[in-house]
């Protein structure tokens, strides 16, 4: 199924119709009604295939030939000859650019050898394949005559050509959205096209500049004796012929017949005047002659073609196979240096500013926030770490009823209580109108509440449905080293698709949480987090058990009773913040671009928040647990102080215990208060950062993010 990651990709994949369908015109078009070489037919048809409907005007404005018998004298003006020399020199080039391109990904190498692969490429392909068939088709002589011939107009061709590409497509492709480096990705096809046509621009003027200085050939007519492009001659009259005044470089025209004589001679071997600064008259008296010959040579017919195809065609003069470059030493050197030099910027400088080191495989389909900095020396890791959930790899759609936080019976075996969780990607909704993107665990953010009592033994099976590594840490609990979690320090990562079982002994009493250890940032902040609540026992056999695995009077073990604060209701509060922008979520992290915009409690943002219900003179324990990653909230209850009876898992002493109204909940940390209801009403529990109770920036029926309700009744 079709899934658009950003708002662009639906203008992506209508621009790469739109090439298909002007390079399927072009082709049609050219095989079936357009008189030229077979090698500049192609040219035409690859390079409206990369540039699109840009290609398809150029072809139609200065190649496509109006009517039968006018491509001669259609393409003559200069400006068209150098859309013929930049394409065939672009065909080449991007051709072999874009293969070397695939092939450089293939082998993993970073983006810097991948331009100097892709220079080579495409000179190599331009000279060998383009450059010289094209050069041999109108110039006669050998293919290695004709190679050495195209070299030095190829190389400065290609300078251009890749000093306007490369600079597009490293920016582009290394920019915000890695998926532009993955030939698997429309973008990365619209890349290789906006570059191609960056590339077109810088070296269509220096193709003019060469076609005038008779360094290239632009466009020709070939039409073979016989075939549907075969013009019927007519015989021409000498003094109906124009004359070409070499002294001057222009054509004066004869003083009657000369629009005859246009077009008796428009089929002929015409070459724009301004290519033939030398020829003799000799030469035009034998270019006259050929025309009344045979009027069916077009500009770029193969000698041995013309002899298969008529006797007369050996009588045309060869200044077209002649060709001699009209260029001065100094102005050759002077074009070839800017070149070198535009070349050499457009190759370095996007170095400046990305980090050219680092290869496609290693940053996959990644994309960054909107905002995000990112530097010559950024990694290929860290932006992974920063990068979107791809929607493409969801594995559930939670309902927008669906509640996290949900409580997860275990199966018990043999005294152990096991518990199965799996952890996957998915779409999970904040606010009726707004779902993210999120890794959580069992299809719920956050994960499921495992509910042990001390003394119990536990195993937890994790599965990795992600994709990426994953591990699970259990937040401030005491035991073996081998099940504490932390990726490549105690144990190696679960890979997707594996699992991993922990085995501990939960000797410790209180609010705790689990969340992911590998990749913390990212798996954490997007719902890999979850509530571990640990109750007090009075079964004698677990109080053995604990006391077997501890210290002695060691407080954190300590037995307690338990009815110790206890209260009529109960509630978890599990604080979360989040990055969505464009309809992609990011991993919120406190850094220029990475700032979150929502913020929510238990996996909702106010006002889908839960309520609780409750009768004044009831007390409520509210367990607030930091599972976020970035901020310290400063959480606050209305309608009067409560009690705060412990802190991180650990039960305060009755002397320690103190009234508050707000407590500083950072990351990591745990709280447990009690507080009373004193009056009737609707009050709040709220972080006190007024941004945090915002939606986007928004408020909704009166706030959102970290904020719900406490109704009383009385």
């Amino acid at each position: 199924m079709l899934t658009f990651i950003q708002p662009i990709d639906p203008f992506v994949l209508g621009w790469l119709a739109l090439c298909i369908l002007s390079a399927l015109y072009v082709a049609y078009d050219q095989f079936r009604n357009n008189p030229e070489p077979t090698v500049m037919r192609w040219a035409f048809i690859l390079t409206t295939l990369y540039m699109g409907p840009i290609g398809l005007l150029l072809y139609v404005m200065a190649d496509k030939e109006p009517k039968p018998g006018t491509h001669e004298q259609f393409t003559r003006p200069l400006w068209k000859q150098g859309v013929g020399s930049t394409m065939h020199c672009v065909a080449g080039d991007a051709t072999g650019i874009i293969l070397s391109a695939l092939i450089v990904i293939s082998l993993g190498l970073p983006m810097k050898w991948d331009l100097v692969v892709e220079y080579l490429a495409g000179f190599m392909v331009g000279l060998f394949v383009f450059q010289a068939l094209f050069m041999k088709s109108s110039m006669g002589g050998s293919y290695w005559e004709n190679v050495k011939r195209s070299f030095l107009p190829e190389l400065i061709s290609m300078n251009f050509m890749m000093a306007g590409m490369a600079p597009v497509m490293v920016f582009l492709m290394m920019g915000r959205d890695m998926r532009a480096m993955q030939p698997t990705e429309p973008l990365f096809w619209a890349v290789m096209s906006l570059g191609v046509i960056a590339g077109f621009a810088l070296a269509y003027p220096v193709n003019v500049w060469m076609v005038s200085r008779n360094m290239k050939h632009g466009l020709m007519t070939e039409r073979p004796s016989g075939s549907r492009f075969d013009v019927p001659s007519q015989p021409l009259e000498p003094q109906n012929v124009n004359h070409l005044n070499r002294s001057q470089g222009k054509v004066v025209q004869a003083p009657q017949g000369h629009e005859a004589a246009s077009s008796a001679s428009h089929a002929g071997h015409h070459m724009p005047e301004q290519d033939h600064p030398q020829m003799n008259h000799a030469e035009h008296a034998a270019r006259v002659q050929g025309t009344q010959a045979h009027a069916h040579m077009g500009h770029g017919t193969p000698p041995q073609q013309a002899a298969a195809s008529s006797p007369d065609h050996a009588a045309m003069g060869h200044e077209s196979h002649q060709m001699q470059p009209n260029v001065t030493r100094p102005q050759l050197l002077s074009v070839g240096l800017i070149s070198g030099l535009l070349l050499l910027l457009g190759m370095t400088w996007p170095a400046t500013k990305v980090n050219v080191n680092i290869a496609a495989h290693e940053v996959g389909s990644a994309i960054m926030p909107p905002g995000m900095i990112m530097t010559p020396d950024t990694p290929a890791d860290a932006m992974k770490d920063m990068s979107a959930v791809d929607p493409r790899l969801f594995r559930f759609r939670a309902a927008v009823t669906q509640q996290g936080d949900q409580t997860l019976e275990p199966a018990v075996q043999g005294g152990v209580k096991r518990f199965n969780l799996t952890v996957s990607a998915g779409q999970w909704s904040i606010l009726k109108d707004k779902t993210v993107g999120s890794y959580a665990i069992n299809g719920q953010v956050p994960g499921p509440r495992l509910e042990l009592e001390q003394g119990d033994q536990v195993e937890i099976v994790v599965k990795n449905d992600l994709p990426e590594s994953t591990t699970l840490h259990w937040h401030g609990l005491i035991l073996d080293n081998e099940m504490d979690g932390p990726a490549h320090i105690t144990q190696k990562p679960i890979e997707p698709g594996g699992s991993y079982t922990y085995r501990f002994t939960a000797v410790q009493a209180g609010t705790y949480f689990y969340h992911s250890h590998d990749k913390v940032d990212r798996q954490q902040g997007l719902g890999v987090y979850g509530a571990l609540i640990i109750r007090p026992t009075s079964d004698p056999v677990k109080i053995a058990r604990v006391r077997g695995l501890t210290l002695p009077d060691d407080d954190a073990t300590a037995i307690e009773s338990p009815a110790a604060n206890r209260a009529d209701l109960e509630y978890v509060i599990q604080l979360q913040e989040w990055l969505s922008r464009d309809g992609l979520t990011y991993p919120a992290m406190n850094m220029e671009g990475g700032l979150p915009n929502y913020f929510t409690i238990n996996g909702k943002a106010y006002p889908d928040t839960q309520t609780i219900r409750m009768r004044v003179g009831q007390t409520v324990k509210v367990r607030l647990i930091g599972s976020n990653n970035n901020f310290v909230h400063p959480m606050h209850i209305h309608g009067g102080p409560f009690n705060v009876v412990a802190r991180d898992g650990e039960t305060l002493p009755d002397e320690q215990q103190f009234l508050a109204d707000t407590v500083n909940v950072g990351p990591g940390q745990r709280y447990d208060v009690i507080w009373q209801a004193r009056k009737p009403g609707t009050w709040l529990i709220h972080c006190h950062i007024p941004h945090h109770t915002t939606n986007n920036n928004t408020e909704q029926e009166g706030g959102g993010g970290l904020m719900m309700k406490i109704v009383v009744e009385g």
